[in-house]
């Protein structure tokens, strides 16, 4: 039954946008499995820990306390068993360095956070559709930042 499900792991230190993730998921029509965690320390054990399985798409806040998301981009690129998922960098951020940065430390999309939840929905609903093995083999600049 697991294997039918699309899992979702949200990495953000902020407790309302983790409400509201989770809020917008329930109300998409695709069969997901949403997990968070509250900062890059946190995130990068759950990573690591052997029994889990991984995240089909990893939602990751830049400005995190203990270790931002620019530290854990990096990280989960450097280890074998984390290089292949899907990342999409969940932002407050529309900095042009943050975005450049992002794009070459390997992230597959960059979303600037909505500010109204229909957006934040549609934006949701649309990563999940992608279809991430045909996004990445041509990934460029100009699908990098995904605006809806």
């Amino acid at each position: 039954m697991q294997e039918d499900l699309i899992h979702i792991l949200l990495a953000d230190d902020d407790e309302d946008d983790r409400l509201l993730f989770r809020d917008a998921f329930e109300e998409i029509r695709l069969k997901t499995k949403v997990d968070t965690v509250n900062d890059g320390v946190e995130l990068m054990a759950y990573l690591n820990r052997k029994e889990i399985i991984l995240p089909h798409i990893l939602f990751l806040d830049l400005n995190m306390p203990r270790k931002n998301g620019m530290e854990c981009l990096s990280e989960i690129r450097r280890l074998d068993h984390l290089k292949d998922i899907a990342v999409a960098i969940y932002s407050t951020s529309a900095s042009a360095d943050d975005i450049e940065d992002t794009f070459v430390k390997g992230a597959n999309v960059y979303i600037k956070k909505p500010s109204d939840f229909a957006k934040l929905r549609e934006i949701l609903q649309h990563v999940v559709s992608i279809n991430w093995q045909y996004h990445t083999s041509g990934l460029n600049r100009d699908n990098f930042i995904l605006s809806l």
